[in-house]
C-alpha cells in the first residue's frame, strides 16, 4: 500500500471511529447532567423559576413516515418527566404551568441551516392557573428584559407544526374581565367522528377535519355571570399547516343565554378564522351586550340558528358574519345576514333582517312597553309604576357609543289582533357615535301609511329625541273592519305630528314633548260598540250620553293640539255627525298623565238633545272618568269661531284633506266655514 494510501485510509478510520465515538456519547449520555445550567438558562431568560423536575432523556430512533433518504437518518426524540413554571414575583401563588411529561421530535438536518423544526410536541397531564390582575398585568405575558436595539436579530428560526395534548385542567382568574373558570380537558375514550356532530354536508365542506378526541367541561363566572357548559376538541392542534381545521364544538349557558356551537378553527396558531354553525337563545337580544359588546335592543325570548364565519386577522379589524340564520324572537320569526366588524374608531354591525310575521307586542320591549312580569324575565332595570301608561324604562345610551350600526329591518305582515292588523314595517337603522337614527320607520295600517322620521342624540344628558310622524290614508273600513257600519266607509284618517323632548324613556321625552299633533277623519262612523272594539271604555259613556245606542255617521273629525313642556292643549277639536257637532277643548298632560276635556254639543237640524250641559272626561290616562258638567251648555258653543280662535286650526287642517278619491272630502266644507270665521250652520238645542 503506497504512503498516501495508509494516509487516507488511517484518516477514514479516524473519522468513522471518531463518529461512532461521539454516537455511543450521545446515545449513552445522561442529560440529567444539563438539568440544572438548563433550568438556570430558560429561568434566566423568562424572569422566572423554570424547571425539569423528572428525568430528561433523548432516544435516538429512525422517523419511517419522513419516506426516502430521511427515513434512514436518525432523529431525537426528547422526553423531560414533571415540569413546572413558576409565576412572576408579583403573584402569591409560586406555579403557573405544570406538566407530567413533554416529548418532542427534532429533525436534525436543518439545524444545519439554523432551522429548528420539531414537527410535533406532545403535552401530558398540562395543567395552567392563568391569572390577570385588575391593573392588567397578566402572568401569561413574559418579560424578556430590555430589547438592545443595536443587537443582529437572531438567524435561527423555530417551527413546531403540531401540538398533541393529554388530559389536562386550566383555571382562569381574570379580574380585569371578572372572569374566573375552570375547565376541565379529559379524553373520550373512543373518538367521535367529526360528521357526527356537524353533518355530513358541513364535514365535506371543513375539508378533512379531524375526528373529536377529547371532551370539555367548564364552570364558573364569566363578566360576573354563571357559567357552565361542555364541548369537544379534536387531539391535535396543526399550527403550520393551516388548512388543517381543528374541529371545535361546546354548548355554553351563561347566565339566560345559551350558545350552542360546531365547527372549526383554521390556523390555530394564529387564531386565523372560524367556521360554526352557531345557535343563540336567551330572554332578550339586549342581555349579549355584556358578553359580547354587541349593542342590541331589548326583546321577548329569543332563538337563532345559523352559520357563523369568522376572519380574525382581516386589514380593518376581525370580521363576523352571522349568515343566513333563522329564529324566533317572541312569537314572531327573524331571519337574515349580520356582519359586525371589529374596525376604528369604533366596532360596526351591518345588515339586513326580515320577519314574515311580526306580531306587534313582540316590539313593545324595545320602548319598555311589556309588562313587570315580561321586563322582570328579560332583566329590565326598570318596572313600571302602576296606574302609568307611558313607558318609564330606560333607553341603554350608555351602550350607543360603545359601537356604530346600519341595520335596515322589514316585517313583511305585522299582526296585532285579529280585529286589527297592521300590514307591514320597514325600518333604516342607523347608530353613529351614540346618535340613533331610524329613517324612516314605516308601517303600513289599514291600505295606508305611517311614516316616522326619528332621531334619539344618546351623546346629551339626558337624551335629546326628536320625531316627525305623518299618517296617510288609513282606511277606516279597515282600521275597524269588525265593525259592520265602517265597511261601507269610503272614509280616511291623515294626520301629521312634530314632536322634540328630553328625557330617557318614552315617558320623559313625551312629557317634556314640544311640537303639533294634527288629525283629521272623513266619512265615519262612531258608536258604543265602536268604543268597545277600540278598548276606550270612558267613550262607551260619552256616546251614550250623546246618542245613546245608536249608530252615528261621523261627517268629519277634526284635531289640532299645540303641545308645550308636556301638555297637549286643543287649538281644534270638533266631531261633525249627521245630528250634531260636538265640540272638546281642554288638555292632555304627558307629563302628570292627565285629562281635562270638556265636551260640548250642538245639534242639527230640528234634532233636540236631551243633553243641557256639556260632558267632561278627567283624570289618568290609565283610568279617566266621565261626567256632566254643572253648567248649562254654552249656546252655540263654537262662540270661539266668531272670535277667529279656530281660522289658523282650520286653515292648517285643510293640508292634511286628501287631492282627489272617489268621493268628496266631507271635511272640506266644515273646515272652510271655519277658515272663514264662520260657524257651521247649525239650530240651537232647545
Amino acid at each position: 500500500m503506497t504512503r498516501p494510501a495508509r494516509i487516507l485510509t488511517w484518516t477514514f478510520s479516524s473519522l468513522l471511529l471518531l463518529l461512532a465515538i461521539l454516537a455511543v456519547v450521545i446515545a449513552t449520555f445522561d442529560w440529567n447532567r444539563v438539568k440544572p445550567m438548563l433550568n438556570a438558562k430558560v429561568s434566566e431568560a423568562l424572569h422566572r423559576p423554570f424547571a425539569i423536575n423528572g428525568n430528561l432523556q433523548v432516544r435516538w430512533q429512525r422517523e419511517l413516515e419522513q419516506g426516502g433518504w430521511r427515513a434512514w437518518v436518525p432523529w431525537p426524540r426528547f422526553i423531560a418527566q414533571d415540569l413546572t413554571l413558576g409565576n412572576p414575583d408579583w403573584l402569591k401563588e409560586p406555579q403557573m404551568v405544570s406538566l407530567k411529561q413533554v416529548e418532542f421530535r427534532l429533525a436534525p438536518l436543518p439545524l444545519l441551516f439554523q432551522q429548528i423544526v420539531i414537527p410535533r410536541i406532545d403535552l401530558n397531564q398540562p395543567t395552567a392557573s392563568l391569572k390577570r390582575l385588575a391593573d392588567g398585568r397578566a402572568n401569561w405575558t413574559f418579560d424578556f428584559g430590555p430589547k438592545d436595539e443595536h443587537a443582529e436579530p437572531s438567524p435561527w428560526v423555530i417551527d413546531i407544526g403540531a401540538i398533541g395534548f393529554d388530559k389536562g385542567q386550566v383555571s382562569l382568574d381574570d379580574q380585569t374581565l371578572k372572569t374566573r373558570l375552570d375547565l376541565l380537558i379529559d379524553p373520550l375514550g373512543k373518538p367521535v367522528p367529526f360528521g357526527d356532530i356537524v353533518g355530513k354536508a358541513s364535514a365535506a365542506k371543513a375539508g378533512g377535519a379531524q375526528d373529536y378526541a377529547f371532551g370539555l367541561k367548564v364552570k364558573g363566572r364569566y363578566k360576573g355571570q354563571a357559567l357552565a357548559g361542555e364541548g369537544k376538541i379534536g387531539g391535535l392542534l396543526a399550527l403550520q399547516d393551516a388548512s388543517q381545521p381543528f374541529p371545535l364544538q361546546a354548548d355554553l349557558q351563561i347566565a339566560d343565554t345559551r350558545i350552542v356551537l360546531a365547527g372549526t378553527l383554521t390556523d390555530p396558531r394564529n387564531l386565523g378564522a372560524l367556521d360554526l354553525r352557531l345557535r343563540l337563545s336567551g330572554a332578550s337580544l339586549g342581555n349579549l351586550y355584556p358578553l359580547t359588546g354587541v349593542t342590541l335592543p331589548d326583546s321577548p325570548p329569543y332563538a337563532t340558528d345559523g352559520h357563523l364565519v369568522a376572519k380574525l386577522h382581516e386589514p380593518g379589524g376581525a370580521q363576523f358574519r352571522y349568515e343566513g340564520f333563522n329564529g324566533k324572537i317572541g312569537n314572531s320569526d327573524i331571519h337574515g345576514d349580520l356582519t359586525f366588524a371589529a374596525s376604528q374608531p369604533r366596532p360596526k354591525l351591518s345588515g339586513n333582517l326580515v320577519s314574515n310575521q311580526l306580531l306587534f307586542k313582540d316590539l313593545a320591549p324595545l320602548i319598555g312597553a311589556d309588562s313587570n312580569a315580561e321586563q322582570k324575565a328579560r332583566g329590565g332595570a326598570s318596572k313600571q309604576p302602576a296606574g302609568k301608561v307611558l313607558p318609564v324604562e330606560e333607553f341603554r345610551t350608555e351602550r350607543w357609543r360603545a359601537m356604530d350600526a346600519d341595520v335596515t329591518f322589514s316585517g313583511k305582515r305585522i299582526v296585532h289582533s285579529e280585529s286589527l292588523p297592521f300590514t307591514d314595517l320597514s325600518s333604516h337603522v342607523v347608530l353613529d357615535d351614540g346618535v340613533l337614527r331610524l329613517e324612516p320607520l314605516r308601517f303600513g295600517i289599514a291600505g295606508g301609511k305611517l311614516d316616522a322620521q326619528i332621531r334619539l342624540d344618546g351623546r346629551a344628558v339626558p337624551l335629546q329625541g326628536q320625531a316627525q310622524l305623518s299618517a296617510r290614508g288609513f282606511k277606516l273600513k279597515q282600521l275597524f273592519p269588525t265593525f259592520e257600519p265602517m265597511k261601507t266607509s269610503f272614509g280616511e284618517l291623515n294626520g301629521d305630528a312634530d314632536l322634540k323632548g328630553r328625557g330617557n324613556s318614552v315617558a320623559a321625552l313625551l312629557g317634556t314633548a314640544n311640537g303639533d299633533l294634527k288629525m283629521l277623519i272623513n266619512d265615519g262612523a262612531i258608536s258604543r260598540g265602536l268604543m268597545e272594539i277600540a278598548g276606550l271604555n270612558v267613550g262607551n259613556y260619552v256616546i251614550g250620553q250623546l246618542f245613546g245606542d245608536k249608530e252615528v255617521k261621523i261627517n268629519c273629525a277634526a284635531a289640532d293640539f299645540g303641545i308645550k313642556d308636556g301638555l297637549a292643549t286643543t287649538r281644534l277639536f270638533v266631531f261633525d255627525t249627521e245630528n250634531a257637532i260636538i265640540y272638546i277643548n281642554g288638555t292632555a298632560n304627558f307629563a302628570s298623565e292627565q285629562l281635562d276635556l270638556k265636551i260640548n254639543p250642538e245639534s242639527k237640524g230640528v234634532r233636540l238633545f236631551s243633553l243641557r250641559s256639556p260632558l267632561y272626561v278627567r283624570g289618568p290616562f290609565a283610568k279617566p272618568s266621565a261626567g256632566v258638567q254643572a253648567v248649562p251648555l254654552a249656546l252655540r258653543g263654537a262662540g270661539m269661531v266668531a272670535l277667529g280662535v279656530l281660522v289658523g286650526p282650520a286653515a292648517g287642517l285643510l293640508a292634511l284633506v286628501a287631492p282627489g278619491g272617489d268621493v268628496p272630502n266631507q271635511c272640506t266644507p266644515l273646515l272652510e266655514q271655519m277658515k272663514s270665521g264662520k260657524a257651521p250652520r247649525t239650530v240651537k238645542a232647545g
